[in-house]
């Protein structure tokens, strides 16, 4: 039976949980708001929040000094390209383990999530040499080889744990109708995963787009994405607060705006198989 819960506890958990988000959201509001300042308001003492002259000189400096559009198209095709690569890859990987499993998968799995906590900077000789050999510097393909090597034991993990909370008499009772196992993977695992396969793709995305380290190691003029187009604004002369904000808002308001409108298709795959 559900403990119920008092009204006044309602109120402090959902005060609480407002405060959380706004000291989460803030920095995004601060950026916002400096975006449409002057350098000299943006730097004043004290700060000021809401009243000062608004202006949109930031935005049309930026759009002038930088192409907007190819960055926004280098970000879109790299971080679209690796999520759609990692998922031909992880997509068998995952379901050889869920369904297939050796005394050995659970040491698989831990071993590629361990990658995620070897340092950037670790492998960062050994790559760059790779990609001048192999002439991949400054390159979709390049850049989407190394996002989807970064991101590949995230969403081998995601579609693990999405894959076991699908019964197994189901793909039995495709394999007894004759499905051969490229049709049981693509006919029927997959379409009833795709909750779980959407979130992946959304968050995949959002990491690929926010990925900076890589994109400005390994890219210079032709391919570089949005993370360079920040960085483009951070000189020896100084940081041009103002400008380098309105630079970041341009950055990230399609991904702000991709994940505004698929919350809801994003918890319902990261909670998805959450309550037995």
């Amino acid at each position: 039976m559900a403990r119920a819960i008092s009204t006044q506890r309602k109120v402090g958990f959902t005060v609480f949980a407002w405060l959380i988000a706004f000291v989460i959201f803030f920095p995004i509001l601060w950026t916002f708001l400096t975006s449409f300042k002057t350098e000299g308001t943006a730097i004043a003492t004290p700060p000021q929040f809401l009243f000062f002259n608004w202006t949109l000189e930031n935005y049309e400096t930026v759009l002038e000094r930088s192409n907007y559009f190819r960055f926004l198209g280098n970000s879109i095709i790299t971080a679209v390209g690796s999520t759609l690569l990692g998922l031909v890859i992880a997509i068998p990987a995952a379901w050889a383990m869920a369904f297939s499993p050796t005394k050995h998968t659970k040491d698989i799995l831990m071993w590629m999530l361990s990658t995620k906590m070897l340092p950037a900077v670790g492998v960062l000789v050994p790559i760059t040499m790779l990609f001048r050999m192999a002439g991949l510097t400054d390159t979709h393909l390049g850049l989407t080889l190394v996002l989807t090597l970064i991101n590949l034991p995230i969403i081998v993990w995601m579609l693990f744990t999405y894959f076991k909370e699908i019964p197994v008499d189901i793909l039995e009772a495709a394999r007894m109708d004759g499905a051969s196992l490229r049709q049981e993977v693509i006919y029927v695992l997959t379409p009833m995963a795709i909750p779980g396969i959407a979130s992946t793709i959304l968050l995949n995305i959002i990491l690929a787009w926010n990925e900076s380290f890589w994109t400005i190691v390994l890219t210079t003029t032709q391919a570089t994405p949005l993370p360079a187009f920040i960085a483009a604004y951070s000189s020896p002369e100084g940081l041009f607060w103002a400008k380098l904000s309105a630079a970041s808002m341009m950055a990230i308001a399609p991904i702000l705006i991709m994940g505004w409108f698929s919350q809801k298709q994003l918890v319902r795959g990261l909670t998805f198989g959450a309550v037995k």
